[in-house]
């Protein structure tokens, strides 16, 4: 158990610094297509394309991200094995409050009270998972059911890369959610697949379940890539941690066999709903993250003042129009065009 633990604490390290790496990497691409008022950067509807989510992935701080989520992989497979998956996956979600407290110096986001009174409710509910986690289920089941699992990763990360593309920059929180729920079936994966231990590579090559880890994690990666250009760092990590959490812990109780402790059930079911709770609260009380205009050229038109000689002239419908909109009268902002932090974190792994 307690090898369990750190090895699920280290993947929630791992995880935790590599989606703000990544969401630095990803908000610098897209500063970059804004910079250039690239039409190819973003779909029809709004959201990244593919392109751009490409360029994104080929910065450095993205790829050392990346990087360390092969290896929170790893570790978080390895957890996975050795606890019940509502304690593996709850301790390896936890990688949010980590997320929370590196962007305060790499994104320059700053933490209300709020956030940190929730960050440190879920800190509390692992202290109630660890102490009411029992020994892990056989993980032992029919082959139909890693069919069943492969289907439904298939269905899962198509359909929904499909119907994110169509809601563009609306579908962050959505892209997060489906994401933690592609990191989920990847641990489902991991715990029944066959072949592993003991290691016998033509059986684990043979089944359904391998595969299924395969587009689930590739797929996650990519819908967790697409949740942090166009949402918050923390909101896209929270849903993350909602599908990463729920799903998985469920599944393992009802169908693996994952147990609490005698006497400790409720303290167990208590723990995980407060972790979860914990979680999507740091991301509704997230501060909004502020924007920087881009130079798109709309700022610099503004040259009419509202106490000009052209305003007292008489001047007609047209240039009292203009100088209504262009400039809010007495505040000097101007009527800019969407700003590259928007494009980057506008409404997480």
């Amino acid at each position: 158990m307690i090898i369990g633990l750190l090895t699920a604490v280290a993947a929630s390290a791992c995880y935790g610094t590599g989606s703000v790496l990544q969401a630095v990497g990803s908000r610098k691409s897209a500063r970059q297509e804004a910079a250039k008022a690239s039409t190819t950067g973003v779909t029809q509807h709004g959201g990244p394309s593919l392109s751009s989510t490409a360029k994104a992935a080929v910065t450095w701080e993205f790829m050392v991200g990346t990087v360390l989520d092969f290896i929170g992989f790893g570790l978080g497979a390895l957890a996975a094995r050795l606890l019940p998956l509502f304690l593996s996956q709850t301790v390896i979600s936890a990688n949010l409050v980590i997320t929370a407290v590196l962007s305060i110096k790499l994104l320059g986001i700053r933490l209300s009270r709020a956030e940190w009174g929730s960050i440190s409710v879920v800190c509390a509910a692992l202290v109630l998972l660890a102490t009411a986690a029992g020994p892990e289920g056989s993980g032992h089941t029919p082959i139909a059911t890693h069919w069943w699992l492969l289907a439904a990763a298939v269905v899962l990360i198509g359909g929904g890369t499909l119907i994110v593309r169509l809601m563009g920059s609306r579908a962050a929180i959505l892209a997060g959610l489906l994401s933690g729920l592609g990191f989920g079936a990847l641990g489902v994966g991991v715990r029944v697949l066959n072949g592993a231990d003991p290691f016998h590579l033509p059986t684990l090559l043979a089944d359904p379940a391998l595969y299924a880890i395969l587009v689930a994690g590739l797929g996650g990666m990519y819908l967790h890539t697409v949740a942090l250009q166009i949402g918050s760092v923390n909101g896209a990590t929270a849903a993350l941690v909602v599908g990463e959490t729920v799903v998985p812990g469920i599944l393992g109780v009802v169908w693996l066999g994952d147990a609490s402790r005698p006497g400790f059930a409720w303290v167990a079911v208590l723990g995980f709903v407060v972790a979860v709770a914990g979680a999507v609260a740091v991301a509704w009380f997230g501060e909004p993250e502020p924007s920087e205009p881009v130079g798109t050229g709309m700022e610099h038109d503004t040259d009419t003042q509202p106490g000009t000689d052209t305003e007292h002239a008489g001047a007609g419908p047209a240039a009292g129009t203009e100088a209504g909109t262009g400039t809010e009268a007495g505040s000097g902002r101007s009527a800019a065009g969407p700003s590259a932090h928007s494009l980057a974190a506008s409404p997480k792994r």
